[in-house]
């Protein structure tokens, strides 16, 4: 269930905290401590920084062993929604649709459907057998009524292909993202993680057949893989796409010491094969992301967040957070604005990384 219609500031003392949104008693204009911009060339706002969801789900359901439970995420959607974010991104294959029924659940507590972007994908397996995946009519038509059940609403703000699929035809899966924008179960689509060629190889052919087109990219971009400033970035900024980085900490990296490590450094199957390709030349954008915050006197993750939403392309930072105190790094981060030489030494040691994470 979703929360109730808003209420007025006039009827809040009249209510009981059974009925009374925690969104609304937190204060009745949502996001006022928060920036919202537009989606690319959509008129869709989105706030500055995007909760990502990965985080949340069932350590016994998919390879995310770190996964926070329902109890655990609670509040961290509560501080996010206090703090103005309004935009959740989130995967079927998350924790094998754990992640989008908390998700879906959370938010509904604690807000109105209408104020809030969930953001979901498809392409990974969700099933047995050939179409258990990818992005046929088939799969994408099977999925997003498993991702709308889960997440308990009626349409998906946002809704990406999580890669791009070699085996089914561009055009079958354009065409099915049309048809879902038509029939109102999403409202936008996007896309994630592929070749430039690919992705304009998409935006084409949906101009080519007047469907809709994609108005996300949602990409790994952080300070230490920056290989999407040599085409992607170029060419959504050429096509007024909206980005929305993913691991803009570089799977925590960019946050602590090079050699210390976490709970989830440690038991990450997919972020344990990232960044290991130039560790010297890293370690001292790390070693810098240290000696700023330490100058600025705020964590690390502020420093390499803001450095971020310096980028012309960038539209908002998914952000996954563990601890409470990553969520408040990650909303301060939008009003730490670093000086010309900060930005240049974060980026003068960038070496050359063969893309991955595709």
């Amino acid at each position: 269930m979703w929360c109730l219609p808003r209420t007025t500031p006039a009827e809040l003392d009249t209510l009981t905290d059974t009925r009374l949104p925690i969104l609304i008693k937190q204060g009745v204009e949502m996001g006022a401590r928060m920036e919202h911009v537009r989606l690319g060339t959509s008129g869709l706002q989105v706030s500055k920084v995007v909760l990502g969801c990965m985080s949340f789900g069932d350590p016994e359901r998919g390879s995310h062993a770190w996964s926070l439970g329902l109890d655990e995420a609670r509040p961290f959607i509560r501080q996010a929604i206090e703090s103005g974010i309004t935009t959740f991104d989130t995967a079927n294959v998350y924790s094998a649709g754990a992640s989008e029924e908390i998700t879906g659940k959370l938010l509904g507590e604690f807000a109105r459907r209408d104020e809030v972007l969930i953001a979901t994908k498809v392409y990974g397996r969700m099933g047995p057998g050939p179409n258990g995946s990818g992005l046929s009519r088939t799969a994408i038509l099977t999925q997003v009524e498993a991702s709308l059940r889960r997440l308990n609403t009626d349409y998906i703000d946002l809704y990406q292909i999580h890669r791009y699929d070699p085996n089914a035809p561009i055009e079958e899966t354009m065409e099915a993202l049309h048809d879902l924008v038509r029939a109102g179960k999403v409202r936008y689509i996007g896309a994630s993680s592929m070749w430039t060629w690919q992705f304009a190889q998409a935006q084409y052919v949906a101009d080519l057949h007047g469907w809709t087109r994609f108005v996300s990219m949602q990409n790994q971009y952080n300070l230490i893989m920056r290989e999407e400033e040599r085409e992607m970035l170029p060419f959504c900024l050429d096509e007024s796409v909206g980005v929305l980085p993913w691991s803009p900490l570089a799977r925590g990296r960019l946050t602590r010491d090079w050699d210390a490590t976490t709970r989830r450094s440690e038991s990450d199957q997919f972020g344990s094969r990232l960044y290991r390709q130039a560790e010297e030349s890293d370690r001292r954008i790390a070693d810098a992301v240290g000696a700023i915050a330490k100058g600025r006197g705020v964590p690390r993750a502020q420093v390499a967040l803001a450095w971020l939403h310096h980028q012309p392309a960038v539209t908002a930072p998914i952000v996954g957070v563990t601890k409470i105190e990553h969520l408040a790094d990650a909303v301060a981060s939008v009003d730490l604005r670093l000086d010309a030489e900060e930005l240049a030494r974060l980026e003068e040691n960038y070496a050359p990384h063969a893309p991955e994470g595709f």
